[in-house]
């Protein structure tokens, strides 16, 4: 998350996720800008929240997978939308993720 903006201040549940949706198709390889209603939807964020785990039928705790500041790419309608001065975040269920990308 860039320094300038204000920290989103929610804390997920059980096994879900906060996602800063990183939002990088604004022109094409050519230089030629792309406007909101023709680009695909992105799919890949920073983790900056996680909740504590699913708790399993047992009644222990199954860890997260993932962890904050981990890069993600995800279902493309996967989630719930949240914008916050000017920031897209999605929060979502663990699964929803499809892998943690190398950076």
């Amino acid at each position: 998350m860039s320094a300038t903006k204000q920290k989103l201040q929610l804390q997920p549940l059980a096994d879900r996720v906060v996602i800063e949706v990183i939002d990088d198709q604004q022109t094409t390889a050519g230089g030629i800008y792309i406007p909101d209603t023709a680009r695909e939807k992105p799919v890949k964020g920073r983790i900056i929240a996680i909740g504590t785990g699913r708790t399993l039928d047992n009644g222990t705790k199954e860890p997260m997978t993932v962890k904050v500041g981990d890069l993600v790419m995800f279902a493309k309608y996967g989630g719930t939308e949240l914008k916050q001065d000017g920031v897209e975040y999605k929060i979502m269920a663990e699964r929803d993720i499809l892998g943690i990308l190398a950076e």
